[in-house]
Parts: structure tokens; sequence; C-alpha cells
């Protein structure tokens, strides 16, 4: 037995591969693409570490070629629900009894099959399954997802270092205990890193975890299992349940032992949800806790005195609304520009959108590829007929095509009224929409930021005058938890912008933080007294 106080390794971000050509990285993830698109795999349940196929299954298809089939998944039901809650609770006693130090070391060991064994696969299988670019799989899949397993451990460590000050004669300590029952993860199809700390984090906490990945990311969320259980996660510690979300997640929020909620999606999926939690409460053995990051209406604002860094807006804007299709939380989808600066932007912006190469992200040539499914490509569909009307105008894009995968071209529209739709609803695709605000109405434009939309998750500004950045943050100071300056509205770093919005966008509980960490603790405070009292009485009883 070890008798030291274990240090988890200093964390750094995984440095991103560049996949330039002639790179053996690139050579390695073009082969690992070959594989995975010659393949057609089978993905059951794990349930206390068994595969199970139920027979009941559905079809993951290529955004990007629709006709392919890349796996076909078993599907959960509450019976499958209802097992893997008694697995889970079974196996949490020892699991949460492990030193915080072991519990790290699978963590750990899982980070470092990503870097090197798996990291072309988990791209490949993005790549495929999410249509992501060889940049994009690479900065999710693989850095993200490394840095949150490497964090968290070092994180979770700061956490355990915290502990209350001590009087003579007493010894304080905090014991940071898993919640009660079990945790309930669900994934989004737009993030595989998201998907692996969503189960992980609560897991290292000494939780025990049911992983509802989503349907149409099974295929990552299966290869996510398979380096957990390679890296020593013992069974029944993360329970993988593909499926629709509505049985598996009514089943789960109804049990008396669901003691929380780690969430990413839609901002009406999650109010769904509270609202069960909240009518469910009667039933419950404990407070669940209820974490979760969900839409944005991000923003890039553009001040007058930006006028010479024009270029640099433009890429922000190009490369915040549409790498990965616009199809990011934090994705940039409304924009403020000042009237003096709009006309010599416009010249540089729309071009820029025009020249966007789009196609299979096999072909690395493109710079983005197909939204995730049909019902996506109907709802963005929506939005550019909206953008068709008298009270907007398309300047690039605008069109669609689901022939082969379900395409849409990047699209900028500006409008005049700030309060447009397309200037306050989630999109969640490649449309950006531009509003010009009269330089001397510059307050009225910045209220107009801070209140149209619901959400509060990311934004961004863009000026060189000292007093306006001032001016302009504090303005925008509660309508983005991750707040950029001449910089583009995504690209959250672990360890660097802890992730999260207020509003519409979440409990902002900042992923990739200790106080994501926190939430998956229910802390036990212990008092030690070295010699207790042996006489009732206190010394002011004393005779006078």
């Amino acid at each position: 037995m070890i008798t030291a106080n274990p240090r988890v390794p200093l964390p750094v971000n995984e440095p991103i591969k560049q996949y330039a050509p002639g790179s053996p990285e690139r050579a390695e993830l073009k082969a690992a693409l070959t594989r995975v698109g010659n393949e057609k795999v089978e993905i059951p349940l794990v349930i206390g570490g068994k595969e199970i196929r139920t027979g009941k299954t559905f079809e993951v298809r290529s955004p990007f070629d629709h006709h392919k089939v890349l796996a076909t998944v078993h599907s959960a039901g509450p019976e499958h629900v209802e097992q893997a809650i008694t697995a889970g609770l079974s196996a949490k006693r020892a699991w949460s009894e492990l030193p915080l130090s072991e519990r790290s070391a699978v963590m750990l060991k899982a980070a470092e099959l990503l870097a090197t064994k798996y990291r072309a696969t988990i791209n490949a299988v993005t790549m495929w399954g999410q249509a992501k670019t060889s940049f994009q799989a690479e900065i999710d899949a693989a850095c993200e997802g490394i840095d949150f397993l490497r964090f968290n451990a070092a994180f979770a460590q700061q956490l355990a270092d915290i502990q209350p000050i001590s009087s003579p004669g007493v010894w304080n300590q905090t014991d940071y205990r898993p919640l009660d029952g079990f945790v309930l993860a669900v994934a989004p199809f737009n993030f595989t890193a998201i998907a692996l700390n969503l189960a992980a984090a609560p897991a290292l906490m000494g939780n025990t975890v049911l992983f509802k990945p989503a349907e149409t990311a099974s295929l990552a969320a299966w290869t996510l299992m398979k380096v957990l259980q390679e890296a020593g996660l013992p069974p029944g510690v993360i329970n993988f349940l593909p499926g629709p979300g509505q049985p598996i997640g009514s089943t789960a929020m109804a049990h008396p032992d669901f003691g929380g909620l780690h969430f990413t999606g839609s901002t009406n999926t999650f109010n769904s949800m509270w609202k069960t939690v909240g009518d469910n409460m009667p039933r419950y053995r404990q407070y669940p806790r209820i974490v979760g990051e969900t839409g944005g209406k991000d923003f890039i604002f553009v001040h007058p005195s930006a006028a010479d860094d024009l270029d640099a807006v433009a890429v922000a804007i190009a490369r915040g609304g549409f790498e990965f299709q616009g199809q990011k939380c934090s994705a940039c989808s409304r924009v403020y520009v000042a009237s003096s600066v709009w006309p010599a932007l416009r010249e540089r912006l729309v071009p820029m959108i025009e020249g966007i190469t789009m196609g299979p992200p096999t072909d690395f040539r493109n710079f983005m590829s197909a939204v995730i499914d049909d019902r996506s490509f109907i709802k963005i569909g929506r939005y550019i007929e909206m953008a068709k009307a008298n009270d907007a105008k398309i300047l690039a894009g605008g069109t669609a095509d689901r022939t082969v995968g379900w395409y849409v071209r990047p699209t900028l529209v500006q409008v005049t009224n700030p309060r447009h739709a397309l200037m306050t609803e989630e999109i969640f695709g490649p449309l950006v929409t531009v509003f010009v605000y009269p330089d001397e109405q510059l307050d009225e434009a910045l209220k107009e930021c801070d209140q149209a939309a619901a959400y509060a998750l990311t934004g961004a500004i863009f000026a060189r005058d000292c007093h306006a950045i001032v001016k302009m943050s504090a303005a925008l100071r509660h309508a983005a938890g991750n707040f950029y300056i001449n910089d583009k509205c995504t690209g959250a770093v672990v360890g660097q912008q802890p992730f999260g919005g207020s509003r519409g966008s979440g409990t902002n509980d900042k992923a990739g933080s200790p106080w994501n960490l926190l939430r998956w603790t229910s802390p036990r405070t212990i008092k030690e007294t070295f010699v207790p009292p042996t006489t009732l009485g206190y010394p002011f009883m004393g005779a006078e």
C-alpha cells in the first residue's frame, strides 16, 4: 500500500497536430479514415461491463454522405435503464472508496490512449460521423478530450487540498464524497470531447454514471467507451446507453436514486428535464444536482475604432460562424457593426464567405462540410427562406442541397431590425446575421446586443480604443459567460477559458474547471476532538 500523498502530473494543453501535407500524422489519419469508411460497426449497450444487444436498432449515417451507414446501434429501453442503475449502484461503493489518485490514474491512462493509440481513430470516427474537418476533429475529439481528462485530475486534487482550519485540540477535515445515487450524463452530437467530459467528470469524483450519447454521434461515443474500458475503468462505473432520449431520460429521472444530471444540448430539452425533476421531487432520496450547458445566440460586436482591423474581424466572423457548419454552442450567429466600418468590412467578408470550400472532410481541402442530419437541414432551410423576405437581404450563400449529404452553403444575411428572428433565435447552422448600427447610437446597439436574445453564452468585441473596450465590456458583462476581446467567440481551451454561460444558456458551471467538479461532490465536514471535555459546567457558572 502506498502511504505517500501522490500528486497528479502537472497538466499542459495537448499540442494540436496540423495534418500538413507529407506529415506522418496526416498519413496515419488518412489510413484511419479509409478503415472507418470501410467498416460498418455494430454498437451494443454496455451495462455493468457487459455488452447487451437489444435487437432494436437504429443506423448512424454520415452527414456528408447520408447513403453511407457507418454503424448499427442497439437501442436502450426503460428496462435497460433500470439494469444500468442497479449496476451503477452496485459498483459505486468500491469505486468511490478508491483513493482519488487511483481514480485519476484511470482517467490519465485514458488521456494517454487518446493521445497515442486512439488519436487517429477518434478523429476519424468524428470526421465520418459528425462531418468535422481534420482540424476541427483534432481540436475537439483529441486535444480537448485529452485536456479534460488531464486537467480534471489536477482540478480534483486542488479541491481535495482545500481543507478547513483547525483550532488547538481539534482537527477539522473536508471529505469530498460523491453524490448520493447515480448521475445521468446526456451528451450532444457536436463535440466528442463534451460527451467524454459529461460522463468522466462525475465518475472521477466517485460517482457512477448512465451515459446517454446523441444518437447521431454514437460511433464516436462507442469509441470513447472502449478507450475508458481499456484504461481500466471498472465495470458499472459508466454504463453506456445509446438510444432515444425521452424513454431513457424519463426512466432515469423517475428513479428514487437519481442524484444528478450532467447535460449539454438544447435549451428546450433542458427546460423540460428540469421540469421533470421538479415534478419528481417527492420521490427522490436527495435533491439532485442539475448542471446544463444549453443554447446560444453568440455575437461579435464591431466598434468604429476597429476600422484598421477589419481583416481580423472578417476572419473572426467567417471562422466563428462557419467552422463545423456553425454547429457549435459558441458559434457566431449575430454581428453588430458600426455603419462607418461596414462597407469596408462587407468588401472583405462577402468574398471570403463565397470562397469557402465545402464538401467531404475526407478531402482535406474543404473548410466545412454538411450539417448533422435531415432535421437540422430542414430547420436551417426555414431560416434561409425567412432571410429571403423583404426585411432581410442575403449577401452570400443562401442555398442548400441534400442530394448526397446535408449541405448548406455558408450564408450571410443583413437585417434592418435588431429584433429580427434571425438576430434573436438560435439556428445552429451556417447562417450569420448582421445588423448595422449608426456610430452615434453605440449605447443603444450595446443594449440591443445584451437584451435581444434569451441566451448569454459567448460573445466578442473588436475595438482599438481602450476606453471603448472598457465601456463595451461593462455594457455586455452579463451577455456572455465567455467573452473575447479582439478575437472570435469560439475556441475555448480547457484550463484557459472555462466554458459556460447563464440566462438561457445554462447553469454556467464551467466545464474544464474545478467549479464543475465541485458540483459532483457532496462534502462532509469532519471534526475530531483530541481531548473531549469531561465535566458539564462552564467557567461563567462559577460563584461570585
